[in-house]
């Protein structure tokens, strides 16, 4: 099967209506949210009225993503009872809700708690939102193609997160970066967020799943029970997860991945904030320029994660992303100069992405649908609090500055450790059979037709 296959299932894909209903459901979404993100770090960690440490910025990651790993387990609970397309529409309306309220409290200047939790219970309604995304996409879409669809849905999404940030970046040079001028660019979130609610109420609602019987399965436990009995679900999603090596396997690499990521992502953030320049309008460019050349590494890292992983599979290319992740902060870090952390942000995209793309595809395939939700939920929880536990570390080794010869050596040494890790182990569980049929992806997403001579992409 030759690559142009790749353009085949992603016209494919485009073409049903479905799907097109999906992915623009989570484009329009993911766009709002990075112009949220943006307003927020422009609130929080950029606002030219007070300085920002260590201890604060890590303070900020944590208590913005921490409803994701608290929310997470609860989240499984209502993906495997409702209707996911009802999710889809009810949550994007809570978060214009709660979004406003940010609003109102962003122009009235507080920084309280009032404003932390109002920001933490928006972003823990996105955990649901996104989660009925990854569930309900293995609904409407076939395995053969389910790769193509990850690395289109998960890569533009991540595209339009930043061209997001972006949008709310311009509009805070345009009108300013008192809080005011910030709470006017929170409320053109909320409108967008109204914008997706409006999409996604276009699909049918069973379109989603989960399927009847499943529904009924669920549903025949009362929600209260279900909920209070959430450490149950959560020791069962494990068990499915345990006997299913390749999908604990790459839960562990990712969770791995993401720790180190959240350790560099704040080092990027309080250099660009407190050692390369002490200017916040200059610091706030400099870390956007990181993260638009993280967005291109994140296009690189959809081209061409099929049709490697079809040639090496998916356990060698993980394992070859926390090497060229290594590098990146060792060739590219180490030197603290912001151009070459650019060109680190680049590579460290295509790391994050290519795994994710990976550890996602990995995790739909082996799981069954009747658990989905509950381990994806789980999925999440680890996904989010590796990255909170990067932020408490984080506050306790990095000075103000972000500059650290040792932080930055051991992320390096970090990322090796954590690819021979992976590759140790999933090398043991293949040999013991453990692992079962592999997990083959489609050749492509993106790319060029290639002559016959080049030969098949299959292993």
């Amino acid at each position: 099967m030759g690559r142009a296959t790749g353009w085949a299932q992603l016209r494919g894909l485009l073409r049903s209506r479905d799907f097109r209903l999906l992915y623009t459901t989570r484009l329009v979404s993911a766009c709002a949210d990075g112009i949220f993100q943006t307003a927020l770090a422009s609130y929080v960690l950029f606002n030219p009225e007070k300085a920002t440490t260590p201890a604060e910025t890590a303070w900020a990651f944590a208590a913005l993503l921490l409803p994701y790993s608290v929310v997470g387990p609860f989240v499984g609970v209502v993906l495997d009872r409702w209707w996911r397309q009802r999710i889809l529409v009810v949550s994007n309306i809570v978060k214009v809700g709660l979004v406003i309220g940010v609003a109102a409290l962003v122009a009235g200047r507080s920084e309280g708690v009032a404003f932390f939790a109002t920001a933490i219970a928006a972003l823990g309604v996105n955990r649901l939102f996104l989660s009925a995304l990854s569930a309900g996409l293995p609904r409407i879409v076939s395995d053969d193609v389910l790769v193509t669809a990850n690395a289109l849905s998960t890569t533009s999404g991540s595209i339009a997160t930043i061209i997001g940030a972006g949008v709310g970046g311009l509009l805070r040079w345009l009108i300013g970066s008192n809080p005011p001028s910030v709470a006017a660019i929170v409320i053109v979130a909320s409108g967008v967020y109204a914008t997706s609610a409006l999409v996604a109420a276009r699909m049918p609602r069973q379109l989603l799943g989960p399927a009847e019987e499943e529904r009924a399965s669920a549903t025949s436990v009362s929600t209260w029970h279900a909920i209070t009995d959430v450490t149950g679900d959560l020791r069962r999603a494990a068990s499915h997860l345990l006997q299913r090596k390749r999908a604990s396997d790459a839960l562990f690499a990712i969770s791995a991945h993401r720790f180190l990521y959240g350790i560099a992502t704040l080092t990027i953030v309080l250099l660009n904030r407190n050692y390369f320049t002490k200017n916040v309008n200059s610091g706030l460019l400099g870390l956007g320029a990181v993260v638009a050349a993280s967005g291109v590494g994140f296009v690189v890292a959809a081209i061409i994660t099929p049709s490697v992983t079809g040639r090496i599979g998916l356990r060698a290319w993980i394992g070859w992303l926390m090497v060229a992740a290594a590098g990146s902060i060792a060739v590219f870090g180490l030197p603290y100069q912001r151009a070459l952390l650019v060109v680190g942000g680049f590579v460290l995209g295509v790391s994050a992405q290519g795994v994710k793309i990976s550890v996602d595809t990995t995790v739909q395939e082996e799981v069954d649908d009747s658990f989905r939700g509950r381990v994806f939920a789980v999925y999440d929880m680890l996904f989010n609090a590796t990255y909170v536990a990067a932020a408490a570390v984080t506050a306790t080794v990095l000075p103000k500055s972000g500059k650290s010869y040792v932080v930055m050596t051991l992320l390096a040494v970090g990322y090796l450790a954590a690819g021979a890790a992976y590759l140790a182990l999933s090398a043991r569980h293949r040999a013991n059979g453990a692992y079962g049929q592999s997990v083959e992806p489609p050749e492509s997403v993106i790319e060029m037709p290639k002559s016959s001579s080049q030969g098949s992409n299959r292993p």
